[in-house]
This record gives structure tokens, sequence and C-alpha cells, in this order.
């Protein structure tokens, strides 16, 4: 039982201390870099939407014709 509550406590530990970290302002540059921006992809969001609504039979309201098919 002490074995399980050590592991336990262990786990926790280690959850809450790695999510911080000090970033200097010498490196924020490379945070801000293109290729860190999630939406940098500009075909990515339209392929999903046109996947979605091929998938659940359903079109309109985003420009995305089709039917259950993947058709246009």
């Amino acid at each position: 039982m002490k074995n399980k509550a050590f592991l336990l406590l262990a786990s926790v530990v280690l959850m809450t201390v790695t999510g911080c970290a000090n970033v200097k302002p010498w490196q924020r540059e490379h945070l801000a870099d293109y290729t860190m921006r999630g939406d940098r992809d500009i075909l990515g969001p339209g392929q999903l939407q046109h996947i979605w609504f091929s998938r659940e039979e359903a079109s309109g309201g985003a420009g995305v014709g089709g039917g259950g098919c993947g058709c246009n």
C-alpha cells in the first residue's frame, strides 16, 4: 500500500513540476517563429472540412459541396 501511495504522489509531483518553464527574452524569437504558428497551413482546414462534410453526408454553411461519396 505504501508503494502505491508513493507512486501516486510521485506522479502528481512530476506532472505539476514539469509544466513550468522560464523563457529568456532572447529565446522568445524562436517561439515567435513562423514555423511555430498553428495556422500556417493554408490548405489544412479546407481539407478537414471537406472530409468532415463528405463523411457526415451533410453540406452547407461552409461552402463545401458533396455527399457521402466524397465527390463534389
